[in-house]
């Protein structure tokens, strides 16, 4: 599975910001889950959206994300509304199949006051 994150860039407070997660393909993946990188090189848990597009959000985000799933496209979107300072970091997307998670490249999402 090949996963590529995009639609990073730099924005103020309150604005908004569309990342997508582009897959080799859908089929057979359970599920795909966004990230955001945080100090002590963690990886901290932002969406994930289940096949079946049960979508489940960190406490930090919900109210202002949205992550979607578009099976005929291989596309995971995570719509960002009223982004804060403190969701500046570089976003990663994973995807799960038969036990195995993916990674890709992460997209850098930088939030100014």
């Amino acid at each position: 599975v090949q996963l590529q994150a995009f639609g990073g860039g730099l924005v103020q407070a309150g604005r908004s910001l569309r990342l997508s997660c582009t897959t080799s393909g859908l089929l057979g993946i359970n599920v795909v889950d966004w990230y955001r990188r945080v100090p002590g090189n963690l990886r901290a848990f932002v969406a994930s959206v289940t096949s079946g597009g049960r979508t489940s959000y960190a406490d930090s985000v919900k109210g202002r994300f949205t992550i979607s799933r578009d099976n005929a496209q291989n596309t995971v979107t995570l719509q960002m509304n009223n982004l804060k300072v403190e969701d500046t970091g570089v976003y990663y997307c994973s995807a799960t199949a038969t036990g195995t998670t993916y990674w890709g490249p992460g997209t850098q999402v930088t939030v100014s006051s």
